[in-house]
């Protein structure tokens, strides 16, 4: 649950900032009456989004079990692609984010209502989307009945909270130290998405090696006891990964975390100044 709750938090907190620095510009620069068509659109981009969801849930489950293995495998690597393009992109332009909506706010303006809309709609809209293939693919992958999406529920309303308390001015955190770690946590989730999608490729017969297994600690953490499913919802750990999915795994995390720190040539962004931590 609690990685779940990680994903609904981390980019439920992204989209909950947009719409505070979309709405906190219009009423300071006194256009409340722009703040209709911007709500609009941040409506229609969350309906969109939870459509996606149902259509990935529902959808799914009229497949073949090959089929299913190998759209949900085919997908999980998508999520994982499109989540850790988004860890990058938001530790590189948090900064600026601010700046930037306000510069294509102002145009949008400038166009006229519908272009309004569709800014709003575009700038919510990829996160949403994003938000609803992630945790799809990581409910997937946990295969914990419904607690996975109560985690992903509750992270996405603790994110609704706490962009309303930044809108407020009631709260105040450094923003780039939150996304900095929350990210990198994100990128761990990341991994077990990514070996789980192996695994259903495996199963569908897509990719090869499903017997042969790296290492079984199965007795000595069993998948149904209390440990063993605090390891699968937090990390999507396995006790007896195939060998492919352990090099996927660490092929996949030990450089993506070394180059997220700033291991690999550059300053790291943690060292420098921290960013402002108010949405307005």
């Amino acid at each position: 649950m609690f990685g779940n709750y990680l994903i609904g938090l981390r980019e439920g907190l992204e989209a909950s900032l947009v719409v505070c620095i979309l709405i906190a510009y219009l009423v300071k620069t006194e256009r409340r009456d722009k703040l209709p068509p911007v709500w609009l659109g941040v409506g229609s981009a969350v309906v969109l989004s939870m459509a996606f969801g149902a259509v990935l849930q529902f959808g799914s489950s009229q497949l073949t079990f090959e089929a299913q293995e190998a759209l949900g495998g085919s997908l999980s690597i998508v999520s994982v692609g499109l989540v850790t393009w988004m860890v990058f992109w938001m530790r590189r332009t948090a900064r600026h984010l601010k700046t930037e909506l306000h510069g294509k706010l102002d145009a949008a303006i400038a166009m006229g209502t519908t272009a309004l809309v569709v800014t709003s709609f575009l700038a919510v809209g990829r996160e949403g989307l994003e938000t609803a293939l992630f945790i799809w693919s990581a409910v997937q992958a946990t295969d914990d009945g419904w607690n996975p999406l109560v985690g992903a529920a509750l992270g996405l309303l603790t994110a609704v909270v706490l962009g309303w308390l930044f809108y407020r001015g009631a709260l105040r955190i450094n923003l780039a130290k939150f996304f900095t770690w929350t990210g990198a946590m994100l990128v761990v989730v990341a991994a077990g998405v990514l070996a789980y999608g192996v695994h259903d490729l495996q199963e569908a017969g897509w990719l090869p090696g499903l017997h042969s297994v790296a290492f079984d600690i199965s007795s000595t953490v069993p998948k149904d006891s209390w440990y063993g499913t605090l390891l699968k919802g937090v990390f999507n750990f396995q006790p007896d990964p195939t060998v492919l999915q352990l090099v996927v795994w660490l092929g996949y995390l030990v450089p993506t975390l070394a180059v997220f720190f700033g291991l690999f040539g550059g300053k790291s962004n943690a060292t420098r100044k921290p960013a402002a931590s108010k949405a307005a």
